[in-house]
């Protein structure tokens, strides 16, 4: 502090710099999580992804194909997870590219890929996550381009 400053200046200061600290802390540790879940299902390791996710996430994906619409809960996401993987036979991968986060909302840029017969599919991928009370909540899929990604997962 200095003797210039008012006294309630300098706890102001203190106050805000313990507040971004905090929450740049939360953002890390909810970034790291996040990763851990990427991280287990590289693995195939399908229990360790779940455990990021609160019971009743909320999981959406845009379109108009055979994958795209909301579903709640581990049993949906789980189903959801088996209709891609055996639309693809296993080749589906995620590569993450960057993860940024701040506060309780997490996002993963990506690149995802599979393939299905004779035909391969890779595209730019957004994840947005939203965490609460130490879970993934709800996640947002926006794809690199829709039209394609349709197309793809619908022949």
């Amino acid at each position: 502090m200095l003797e210039s400053e008012p006294l309630w200046q300098y706890h102001a200061q203190t106050y805000t710099q313990e507040f971004e600290m905090t929450e740049a802390m939360m953002a890390q540790s909810n970034a790291a999580l996040i990763k851990s879940g990427y991280d287990a299902f590289a693995r195939g390791d399908l229990q360790g992804a779940f455990a990021v996710f609160a019971e009743d996430i909320l999981w959406h994906i845009p379109g108009r194909g055979p994958l795209s619409r909301d579903y709640r809960g581990h049993a949906e996401v789980q189903g959801f997870f088996q209709h891609f993987m055996d639309l693809s036979h296993g080749t589906f991968r995620i590569e993450i590219d960057d993860i940024l986060a701040k506060g309780d909302r997490v996002v993963v840029l990506c690149t995802e890929s599979a393939q299905r017969a004779d035909r391969s599919w890779s595209s730019p991928q957004v994840h947005v996550w939203t965490l609460k009370d130490g879970r993934a909540a709800v996640f947002w899929q926006y794809q690199g381009d829709q039209q394609t990604e349709d197309e793809f997962w619908s022949t």
